[in-house]
């Protein structure tokens, strides 16, 4: 039965029929829930599903607002509650077996909740949403309110459960991660913390993890400076630096995939790699259980990734995809394996009953399984699940019994329409696409992938079976339709075509032939009316290109099969004229159209507007296509594309969409008369609708949601159920004959026959055999025998077969002249090979076939274009890469890099080159020596002005500090530094380093960052310096080169002369003296040979002999010259030649001699150019070095800012959370405050309730009042349900901690009791029934307040210990801050460590020291670095105190002499010392007052004593006159304080009474707090006492200082008394 009604129905329930879910059929792919021991239950599609165990009875609950989300269930309360997947969707929490609406929770959720889970005891529920919040809420769910939630974004949670035994605990689990959330409370506030459990390592192991925020262990590097943690090496200052952690100190962890609780509050990890942990939910301590291997366990069983938990005692059940579970059985750390169960599937998740007597496991199918404990355990299968969603629906005819589902497997389903169950199944093994049940016979067709079709006898829905197979195509099957009547079965495949088949099995469902229509069909309708004879098809199909639709309407008559050869060609083909083939073409696209009953319109659904519209066929025939358009057009009120069908008496049309809303219209007026929202568009929609043929079912199949959805009408009647009632009968009329003659034959039918095809089919096969053995069948395809051939095959090879007998004359004419042709071109290719190369034909150009050598030519063509294109790539981007090269290294420089060699030595000097100074860098260099020019200018005025001020006094001083100041001025226009303490030789070449600053003053970034423009600026003055120096020499090379040559020009003519054999020197530049010449291609360095046609070959032969003979003829004849050589040697007169040849001679030698000087002073000359070149890398690599050491200063002052403002983001954002504890602890305290008031307010009452118990009955006898105080304090006794020993023994948990429930059924059953003491007959005797009356309304008021004193004291228990947990994480957060503080201050004082202990560069001279055996200092951490002249200086002091400490010793030796005779007068002194000392100590031991030195020293000693005792006498007066006043203002103070004292004692008196009171009290509350708070009053004693030492010990330390004072001032009062004391001096 179904629960739930669409709001969408409330429209239509009070006007006309209505549709009601009667029930679902549909399989978990969530997890499966206990509502009650008996009673699972579980989401799918739109509804929630619960299945009795027992019964096997199914309730279905439907969800308002589309598909189910997540569900949850509460045992105790027996509710279950589920989400929506809409925007902002709700949680629902029902009642069950009632299965009304408890309440509706609306959270701030805005695209989905992901995880439900409900506290075993108490009311809270706790929900956990996705993208985008990521939030953790947890609920008061009767009362619907969230009582506190936190975000974690991008925190995805597969798992959260709740610990049974402490509602206040939370476990949330990820693939990554392990979170444990605790709810505190403190009155009506709830407070959710987070705390991450810190998982083993990939193998086990745990990683020791340092602090990344206050490294403790970075090492000290007193050369470099402080090394900082990485996180401010990369620059990060947010909350991103407080979890940086670079590549290599990232190690993979475990990976959880399941968890569970135990009763301890431990937990229980199953991870991914195969390990076990146990986790203390309190400490967050992490164990790793360790296995122990059993040798006896069977092979071949392992666990193989654990997917499920559930926790027994002693251990826990795991299973996952392997289909085993295994029992854990844990023993302290250590575990071990044993087989408890075997499923046939894998298992994706197992719970127990909520008795623990029976275990539920659900498959990854969606299979449900019960094991039920006990002496004999037993296994049992509630639910098994279909292999798949429905692909296909349909009704067993008539529709009122049964209906078929299919899956994409191939698996047939028989339902039974009256409770949903499943009559039987039937697998195919096949994949199949498509259903359709025959309305002629009991008999239905499965479409499959590979294009055959499967036919089942569903004469008996119990047992299906599968009785003949059709194999039209290869085509995957794609609609499968029985018209109307039954007559035919119209496939639609993949390709386009339209297979017409027999719909009776006595034809052995005979194919007819095939229509071919227009790829990718979208919908096939049929209109097979009873009093016609034919049937008319109509198929819808895209037409893409052109954004239209096509509609092909063709007739199918009822005689097709007697007549079906007449109608089909050779092939099948039916023709398009018999069947009367018209096409239609509409304007838009369409989704979905269907034909009418009458042939006149039809309706189809729009694609891309949500309207239905219905167009009007021509009555005419026409050629050609013809253009529909629109007659009627309503708005669809669906989403998206949809699909139309008609009733099977054509009078209600269907629609559904992705919306998942099912509508019935009327085919007239296309109004919606009923409609039902089965589905939903989180699942995609509704993907097809089945109605009965009596009208009265409705089936709806989802497309994605995997539910099955069975309708019925309610309120059905009037016309609209006569009509179709009255079709339903005419038509089962007119097939009941024919039905039965089909159900008979039906039976003779085997299931060999699968493999079989028609006896026409073997007949084409054998044929075909047999025309294979003909030598031409190039055209014919050879069939493999053992594979099945489809018929549309079939056909094509039967119509060659007979094509190929019907022109075997003419073949065989061809054959024979292709034949002679052949044999012609064999002559040629013998005589093409005899001949020459010159003349040789290649072997394709004897090819006969002109498209193949035209096809070979184009390939040939195709790739000479591909390798000419590839190259001509190639090529481009080497010349893009050489330019890019050329534009960096050789255009960009201005000054280009060159060598110059030496004529005779090795030599090689080097050029730098450089690039020119962009105008940023030129700027940058200009604002920088403007700002050392101002502050050397403002140096110099400060000098001024110091002077000036100093001059007023010192004139000649002030003329000798402006002649000191001019020298200054010089010295540092020079340079007032040497090179050692300048780092650098750049003085060397000429480079003023006077604006540069002095290493040991660089402290602040600017400084630095100015110092590296001006040591860049020296470097590129030190290159430019030596290129000017190297292109000098580069032009006296090229002058020397030069002049060489010229010089050689007249060696030459002399060799020549003088007939030598000697070869003349001749310098050149190198390449690498030139290196333009790279850049330019000579022919020389061509290696490949250039391609000369033979004409030009001959060309240039022809040119080289005649220009040889022009030579020969301008030369003339030889003969003197040969006479004179062979008389005399060619030498006419020996003795002037012998002269002119010695001249010639000295005139060469002192030509060479020449050149080699000047080479070899060029030589010299770039030798030192060679020097000055090593000297000036020197200085570009001394300012290179001072560069980076600033460069690495900046970086690590970088590094240091970085870190600092972290500490300072990180000490704001800690401040900010103790500012939240500080508020949150005052907060506590006041309402710790005010709950505590309200505490003493009710227990006061609960004491005067007590005292004023005798007052209230003192009207009767007094041993009545003490039978009735008696009866007053006794209480019921409550006694616990027991829980039965069997259910004790398997229930892990046991009892639970009491939930607000339990307590409201205490207070219940104790009010009950309190009923049965109320009784009349445990009244006293002799006591009025009033009074008792009265007596038992106290007594229920009294046991009432004391219940709430109890609860409030459990509370105001609950508030100290909140209170105690902030000031705790307050003092925690202090500590931090702290930390942060003191962090701050080490880094402050590192950075200005160093800042002030600079890195400098100083010069020091080789080889003047030489240490012994290598020990070199690398640390000088006590050293000093001063001036070698103070040194100096130092040493010429010491040398001069030398020769005065000489002096003085002979000094001192002359003296010494003396001394000897200044001995005797020195005693004699001493003695004359001793009497004076003692007659100054006899003097100054007479008493001598200061009445008596005033007498000797006052000379008016009279008048100041007459004085003294005028005024003595003047303040006794005024003494006497204050006393009297004093004693006048005492008398009335004391008549005052006389009657103030009376008002005390009455007041006195009244406390006296309320003491008396009070002490009640206190001992009342003494023995509470005994009770209560004894840890408290020790801690209290504790601190008292504490208290009481430190008072003790600041008051010894007060009274310590104090007589230390007293001591101080006796001393002093001594020191005064003996300065009264008179000195006497003997004068």
């Amino acid at each position: 039965m179904a629960h739930g009604r669409e709001r969408e129905e409330n429209a239509y329930a009070s006007v006309g029929p209505s549709l009601s879910v009667r029930w679902v059929q549909g399989f978990p792919k969530q997890n499966v829930h206990f509502v009650n021991d008996s009673t699972i239950c579980y989401p799918c599609g739109n509804f929630v599903i619960f299945i009795n165990i027992e019964t096997k009875k199914k309730t279905v609950l439907q969800c308002m607002n589309g598909v189910v989300g997540v569900v949850a269930t509460n045992v105790p309360y027996e509710v279950v509650a589920f989400s929506d997947r809409r925007l902002k969707p709700l949680i629902y929490i029902y009642n069950f077996p009632g299965l009304t609406r408890r309440t509706k929770l609306k959270g701030s959720v805005l695209l989905d909740y992901t995880l439900l889970s409900f506290s075993y005891c108490g009311t809270y529920l706790a929900s956990y949403s996705s993208l985008p919040e990521f939030e953790l809420a947890l609920w008061k769910w009767e009362s619907s309110v969230i009582l506190c939630k936190k975000s974690q974004p991008g925190v995805d949670v597969s798992c959260m459960t709740f610990n049974p035994m402490n509602w206040r605990q939370l476990c949330l689990s990820s693939p990554s991660a392990l979170t444990v959330w605790t709810v505190e409370k403190s009155n009506q506030e709830h407070y959710l913390k987070a705390k991450s459990v810190k998982l083993p390592m990939e193998d086990g192991s745990f990683y020791n993890e340092t602090d990344v925020i206050f490294p403790t262990s970075l090492p000290k590097d007193l050369i470099y400076g402080p090394v900082l943690p990485l996180s401010a090496i990369a620059g990060l200052v947010g909350e991103e630096a407080e979890t940086f952690r670079p590549k290599d100190d990232l190690y993979p962890l475990l990976h959880p995939t399941m968890h569970c609780w135990t009763p301890t509050n431990d937990l229980y990890i199953g991870c991914e790699e195969g390990h076990l942990l146990m986790v203390n939910a309190e400490t967050l301590k992490v164990t790793i259980l360790n296995k122990i291997e059993d040798t006896t366990s069977r092979e071949g069983c392992h666990l193989i990734n654990p997917v499920t938990m559930a926790y027994q005692k002693g251990g826990v059940l795991i299973s996952g995809i392997d289909g085993f579970v295994y029992s854990f059985i844990i023993k302290d750390l250590h575990y071990k394996i044993e087989d408890f169960l075997q499923v046939e599937e894998p298992v994706e998740h197992m719970i127990f009953s909520p008795s623990y007597q029976m275990l539920l496991i659900q498959t990854e199918k969606g299979s449900i399984y019960i094991y039920t404990f006990g002496e004999e355990p037993t296994f049992n299968r509630v639910l098994e699940a279909c292999d798949g969603k429905f692909q296909a629906i349909d009704f067993i005819s008539p529709g009122n019994e049964y209906c078929m589902t299919l899956t994409h497997s191939g698996e047939v389903c028989v339902w039974c329409l009256e409770d949903g169950t499943c009559a039987s199944r039937i697998c195919l093994n096949t994949p199949a696409t498509v259903l359709a049940s025959s309305p002629s016979s009991f008999s239905a067709a499965v479409g499959t992938q590979e294009g055959s079709i499967h036919f089942l006898d569903v004469r008996d829905p119990e047992t299906p079976r599968a009785v003949y197979k059709v194999f039209p195509s290869e085509w995957s099957v794609q609609h499968l339709l029985y018209d109307q009547r039954g007559i035919y079965l119209l496939v639609g495949t993949s390709e386009g075509c339209i297979f017409i088949i027999n719909a009776n099995p006595s034809s052995l469902f005979q194919i007819l032939g095939f229509v071919e229509v227009g790829k990718d069909i979208l919908q096939i309708s049929t209109v097979s009316l009873l009093e016609t004879d034919i049937v008319e098809v109509m198929v819808l199909s895209p037409l893409p290109e052109t954004g239209r639709s096509r509609l092909e309407i063709f007739t199918l008559p009822t005689t097709l099969p007697q007549v079906s050869t007449s109608f089909a060609d050779e092939r099948g083909r039916l023709r398009d004229e018999l069947i009367a083939k018209f096409l239609y073409e509409i304007e838009h696209t369409l989704s979905s159209a269907v034909l009418d009953y009458q042939s006149h319109q039809v309706y189809g659904f729009c694609n891309q507007v949500p309207y239905i519209c219905s167009y009007r066929l021509p009555e005419k025939e026409h050629s050609g296509i013809c253009i529909l358009k629109p007659y009627q057009k309503v708005q669809s009120k669906h989403y998206g594309p949809g699909m139309l069908s008609l009733s099977p008496h054509g009078l209600w049309l269907t629609t559904i969409a992705k919306g998942g809303i099912l509508c019935i219209r009327d085919v007239h007026t296309l109004e919606t008369f009923a409609r039902s929202r089965s589905h939903s568009h989180q699942g995609h929609g509704i993907q097809s609708v089945r109605i009965s043929m009596d009208g009265k079912n409705i089936l709806v199949n989802g497309r994605n949601d995997g539910t099955l959805v069975y309708l019925r009408w309610r309120r059905f009647g009037g016309n609209l159920a006569s009509e179709i009632l009255e079709y339903c009968q005419k038509l089962l009329i007119s097939l009941s004959n024919t039905m039965d003659e089909e159900n008979d034959y039906l039976s003779i039918l085997k299931r060999e026959s699968l493999n079989l095809g028609s006896t026409s089919e073997h007949t084409i096969n054998e044929d075909t055999k047999k025309l294979s053995i003909d030598s031409s069948q190039e055209e014919l395809t050879q069939v493999d025998n053992s594979k099945e051939i489809p018929w549309l095959q079939q056909r094509s090879q039967e119509a060659i077969r007979k094509e190929v007998k019907l022109f075997s004359k003419k073949r065989k004419e061809i054959k024979t002249g292709i034949k002679a042709l052949a044999k012609t071109v064999l002559t040629m290719m013998e005589e093409n090979e005899a001949i020459d190369n010159i003349a040789k034909l290649g072997q394709k150009e004897f090819s006969l076939d002109l498209e193949e050598l035209e096809r070979l030519h184009n390939e040939n063509e195709e790739e000479v274009a591909k390798i000419r294109k590839d190259a001509e790539m190639h090529n481009l981007a080497k010349a893009y890469l050489a330019e890019l090269i050329k534009e960096e290294c050789w255009n960009a420089m201005a000054v280009k890099g060159r060598a110059l060699k030496c004529f005779h030595m090795p030599y090689v000097v080097e050029n730098f080159p450089m690039k020119e100074r962009t105008d940023e860098e030129l700027k940058e260099l200009k604002r920088v020596l403007q700002q050392k020019k101002i502050e050397a200018e403002c140096l110099k005025l400060q000098k001024e002005i110091v002077e000036v001020q100093s001059a007023i006094t010192l004139v000649k001083k002030h003329r000798e500090e402006e002649d000191e100041e001019e020298e200054e001025d010089v010295a540092v226009k020079t340079n007032n530094l040497p090179n050692y303490l300048l780092g650098s030789l750049s003085t060397d070449f000429g480079v003023h380093a006077s604006l540069l600053s002095g290493q040991l003053e660089l402290h602040s970034r600017e400084e630095k960052i100015n110092q590296i423009i001006l040591l860049k600026d020296v470097i590129y003055k030190v290159k430019t310096i030596f290129n000017n120096e190297f292109d000098a020499a580069y032009k006296q090379k090229e002058f020397e080169i030069a002049r060489v040559k010229e010089r050689n020009v007249r060696i030459q003519e002399i060799i020549l002369d003088l007939d030598l054999e000697e070869v003349v020197w001749q310098p050149e530049f190198d390449d690498c003296e030139k290196p333009e010449r790279t850049l330019v291609v000579e022919n020389k360095e061509i290696t490949a040979h250039r391609f000369v046609n033979p004409w030009q070959k001959n060309k240039t032969q022809f040119t080289v002999t005649s220009k040889m003979e022009q030579w020969l003829l301008t030369r003339g004849p030889d003969t003197r010259h040969r006479a004179l050589m062979d008389m005399m040697g060619g030498v006419l007169e020996v003795k002037k030649e012998d002269i002119l040849r010695m001249s010639l001679e000295a005139e060469m030698k002192k030509l060479q001699n020449s050149i080699q000087e000047s080479t070899q002073n060029f030589d010299e000359h770039l030798k030192r150019l060679f020097e000055r070149r090593v000297k000036a890398e020197m200085v570009v690599n001394q300012e290179e070095l001072k560069i980076n050491n600033l460069v690495f200063s900046l970086l690590l002052d970088e590094e240091i800012s970085s870190r600092e403002a972290f500490l300072n983001n990180y000490l704001i954002k800690k401040q900010a959370e103790k500012n939240q504890t500080s508020e949150a602890i005052q907060k506590a305290k006041e309402d710790l405050d005010t709950y505590r008031e309200h505490y003493d307010n009710l227990l006061a009452e609960d004491k005067v309730l007590d005292r004023s118990f005798k007052k209230e009955f003192s009207e009767i006898p007094s041993h009545q009042v003490d039978i009735l105080y008696k009866l007053f304090k006794r209480r019921p006794r409550i006694q616990k349900q027991k829980i039965h020993s069997d259910t004790a023994s398997i229930v892990p948990f046991g009892e639970r901690p009491e939930s607000g429930k339990l307590n409201k059924d205490a207070f219940s059953q104790l009010m009950k009791a309190m009923d049965d003491l109320d009784n009349i007959s445990n009244m006293p005797e002799g006591l009025d029934p009033l009074v008792w009356d009265h007596f038992c309304q106290t007594r229920r008021a009294k046991v009432e307040n004391e219940q709430k004193v109890k609860q409030k004291a459990a509370v105001l228990m609950e508030m100290v210990a909140f209170l105690r947990r902030r000031t705790e994480e307050d003092e925690k957060l202090q500590q931090e801050i702290e930390k942060v503080f003191h962090e701050r201050i080490v880094l402050q004082e590192e950075k200005v460590r160093f800042q002030l202990n600079l890195t400098i560069q100083i010069l020091l001279k080789q080889g003047q020291v030489e240490l012994e055996n290598f020990q070199l200092l690398l640390e000088y951490p006590d050293a000093i670095l001063i001036n070698k002249s103070i040194i100096e200086d130092l040493n010429c002091v010491i040398r001069a105190q030398g020769q005065k400490k000489v002096a003085s010793m002979m000094e001192s030796k002359d003296v010494h002499k003396g001394i000897f005779q200044i001995e005797w007068e020195h005693k004699k002194m001493e003695m004359e010392m001793e009497d004076l000392n003692q007659k100054a100590w006899d003097i100054q031991m007479l008493f001598f007052s200061r009445d008596r030195q005033k007498y000797l020293n006052e000379p008016n000693y009279e008048t100041l004593i007459a004085i003294q005792i005028g005024i003595m006498e003047q303040t006794i007066a005024v003494l006497d006159k204050t006393h009297k006043k004093n004693v006048e203002n005492c008398k009335k103070l004391l008549k005052k304080l006389g009657r103030y004292s009376n008002q005390k004692d009455i007041a006195n008196y009244t406390l006296s009474c309320n003491l008396r009171e009070e002490l009640v009290a206190v001992s009342e509350r003494k023995d509470i707090c005994n009770a209560i708070g004894s840890q408290l009053t020790c801690e209290k004693i504790a601190k008292e006492q504490y208290e009481n030492m430190m008072h003790q010990q600041k008051l010894t330390n007060i009274s310590k200082q104090q007589a230390e004072q007293i001591s101080i001032l006796q001393a002093e009062v001594e020191r005064l008394r003996m300065k009264t004391f008179p000195t006497l001096v003997q004068m």
